[in-house]
């Protein structure tokens, strides 16, 4: 592992982006379950990967939300 940055939201750790050794691409460790299904994507683009991130914890919390209705 060569570098690796956090995603976060609200204080909620979501896992990490770790840099791949072609030193282009990333790819992500979930840390949290609401974005497992996301382990170990890789893209060439980190910006985006976070807004995959961000967008399906958004999801999963919203739909706990409407279930717990």
């Amino acid at each position: 592992m060569f570098e690796s940055r956090i995603v976060e939201i609200e204080g909620t750790f979501l896992g990490a982006l770790i840099v791949e050794a072609d030193r282009k691409t990333r790819r992500f460790y979930a840390a949290h379950e609401s974005v497992r299904l996301l382990h170990n994507r890789v893209l060439a683009e980190p910006d985006e990967l976070t807004r995959q991130v961000l967008w399906q914890f958004r999801r999963a919390h919203a739909d706990s939300l409407t279930l717990a209705r």
